[in-house]
């Protein structure tokens, strides 16, 4: 490392910071980002896990609810332990196992089982979860006296509906009712009206939004009754319940479908009735237990629920111990001992050629730009390789430089040194100023001042201060100007000038800054053009742009020479005079003069045959 650089500014200490920083941030970004997303997936993983659990509970429930024992419940169990990826285990409530859906050893079951199953006593957490209702209580709006109606909230599972399940006979005679009475109330009130079915098999006709006398102009009392099935249970279930209210020195009710149930008037002891109020409490407690003393015979005996992992429990938990703690401390310290390794030597890389780059340049100060070896293709090797083609390219400048300092100087020594001449012979009396003196004075002053408007045209357009004043100009007329203007010089030279346009081509441009463009390429072509040859000045329109053609008869211009010709001073034959060959300034005027308008100035030639300029001008140049 140079000396010159302090080492807080050097580009490898930086480098070496910057990286330290990123791995830093990025170990920690890691570390949040791998926490976070690792406490998202658990919480996913248990929140699939007890959707799962609630989704097993309610299908064991179900079982249990239409089922009178256990044995046929293997492959249900089967089933749900292939969906959840678990092993379910049904055993009673002494743990002695009923039903299991994976062969081989019996599990080993936890201290506390997932769910106890007993359709009598349902689970509230795990139902509400699996989105099953327990509230099976109703009302009948068409009792007598209006009386009120206490529905009953007793944690039996709806499916579990023991003898009021209704024969095929008696589900088809009120399913043929229900369509009737739906029908009806869509013909007679544009009511909507759908049927759904309990788990006895009884048709729910769902008229809401129905209008309050519909069911008097659509009546049903097949629907409205029970069937022969539910009477005979019914009544079952209503000795049931008039003993557990005897037992309770309570007054009978009177039970109606849907398990709800009107007191009988009259028979309420006030201070029962005070106990209990409209919803109390003992009537629905001995509905309860007489809707279980009904339906044990047909429900599976309770039972209890294990959920296992299959292959023994793969949950793992993550402790921050010191031991960890340590090995976490360790994979750090290594990622960053790799960064700072890893940063050292792309430093280190990065910085040798920028150093090469560093002493060329300030050796370009002293003497000739010296040349920087590029290695490889990437952005320092570019680097590399843009540092020599400028180089090069500032030694050709010089070059050009000194040599166009060289062409001023000649080009104007060369007429001052002939009037200085003649008006010395003109003081000693060695020539007489005479008309001819004088007019050959002005000629050479002539010559002096286009050299000079030349330079200053060059010196304008090289600042960005060349301005032209577009206006409509025919382009047919101009070249027509442009021919009248050299035809005296072409004839004197042995030349042909012809003019040739396709038809009126209108442009908007500087009619004297475009005249003296095409001039200076025209000129150029009769000064190249030997006897007897021809300048040709064409005009045509082609994608929309104007082009003037200038072509020539003469020798043409070597394919070596062709991508210099717009350079100033240069001439492609070196031994041409002065006073014949101009000043070598017409062409990259010309070119400037293009650019100005918006257009551009191209060259082509076949040694031998001459050569063509094509002057491309937009119809609407810009100002």
């Amino acid at each position: 490392m140079r000396g010159d650089v302090p080492l807080h500014r050097s580009l490898l200490l930086r480098l070496l910071a910057v990286s330290v920083l990123v791995s830093v941030c990025s170990i920690a970004a890691t570390a949040w980002l791998t926490a976070r997303s690792t406490t998202v997936a658990i919480r996913q993983e248990q929140g699939q896990a007890l959707t799962d659990d609630a989704r097993t509970y309610d299908t064991l429930l179900g079982y249990a609810a239409t089922h009178p024992g256990w044995d046929g419940a293997g492959e249900v169990v089967r089933r749900l332990a292939r969906d959840t990826g678990r092993r379910v285990t049904i055993t009673t409530e002494q743990r002695v196992p009923l039903v299991d859906s994976d062969a081989g050893p019996p599990a080993k079951l936890p201290a506390r089982p997932t769910a106890s199953i007993d359709p009598l006593h349902v689970d509230t957490v795990l139902a509400a979860a699996s989105g099953s209702s327990l509230t099976t209580g109703s009302s009948d709006a068409s009792l007598p006296q209006g009386e009120a109606l206490a529905a009953v909230t007793d944690h039996i599972d709806p499916r579990a509906v023991g003898p009021f399940l209704l024969p095929r006979k008696e589900r088809d005679a009120l399913r043929v009712a229900a369509e009737r009475r739906a029908a009806c109330l869509r013909g007679s009130f544009g009511s909507v009206a759908t049927i759904a079915y309990s788990p006895s098999g009884r048709p729910v006709l769902d008229t809401r939004g129905a209008r309050p006398y519909s069911d008097t102009r659509c009546p049903s009392t097949v629907l409205d009754r029970p069937t022969t099935t539910e009477a005979k249970a019914l009544a079952a279930l209503q000795k049931l319940v008039d003993s557990c209210l005897e037992r309770r020195h309570e007054s009978h009710v009177r039970l109606n479908l849907g398990f709800t149930w009107t007191r009988v008037p009259g028979a309420v002891p006030a201070q029962a009735a005070r106990k209990d109020g409209p919803r109390g409490g003992v009537v629905p407690e001995c509905v309860a237990s007489s809707r279980r003393e009904q339906l044990a015979p047909y429900v599976a005996p309770p039972a209890l629920l294990f959920l296992t992992s299959r292959g023994g429990d793969m949950s793992t938990v993550f402790d921050l111990s010191p031991e960890n703690q340590a090995r976490i401390a360790g994979v750090a310290a290594l990622v960053l001992l790799i960064t700072v390794t890893a940063s050292v030597m792309a430093g280190t890389r990065l910085s040798r050629p920028l150093r090469a780059l560093t002493d060329a340049v300030r050796n370009m100060e002293e003497g000739p730009a010296a040349r920087v070896e590029v290695r490889g293709k990437d952005e320092i090797g570019r680097l590399a390789a843009a540092f020599n083609a400028m180089a090069e390219r500032r030694e050709r400048l010089e070059e050009l430089r000194k040599a166009m300092v060289g062409d001023v100087a000649h080009e104007l020594r060369t007429p001052l040194s002939n009037i200085r001449g003649w008006l010395e012979a003109a003081q000693d009396g060695l020539a007489d100023p005479d008309p001819e003196l004088v007019s050959s004075l002005l000629e050479e002053a002539l010559l002096l001042q286009h050299v000079i408007d030349d330079l200053q045209d060059l010196a304008v357009a090289d600042a960005g201060e060349l301005r032209v004043h577009a206006e409509p100009v025919d382009v047919a007329d101009l070249l027509a100007q442009v021919a009248t203007a050299h035809r005296g010089g072409a004839e004197a030279a042995g030349v042909t000038l012809v003019t040739r346009a396709d038809g009126r081509l209108p442009l908007v441009a500087d009619p004297v800054r475009l005249r003296q463009a095409v001039g200076n390429l025209v000129s150029n072509a009769v000064r190249h053009t030997p006897p007897g040859g021809t300048v040709s000045l064409l005009a045509r329109r082609a994608d929309g742009d104007v082009v003037i053609d200038v072509a020539d008869t003469g020798s043409g211009i070597a394919p070596d020479d062709l991508p210099l010709v717009f350079e100033r001073f240069w001439r492609v034959e070196k031994s041409r005079s002065r006073r014949s060959g101009g000043s070598g300034l017409g062409l990259p005027i010309a070119r400037k003069l293009a650019e100005a308008h918006g257009g551009s100035l191209s060259a082509t030639s076949i040694v031998g045959e001459g050569s063509t300029f094509t002057l491309r001008l937009p119809a609407h140049a810009r100002t």
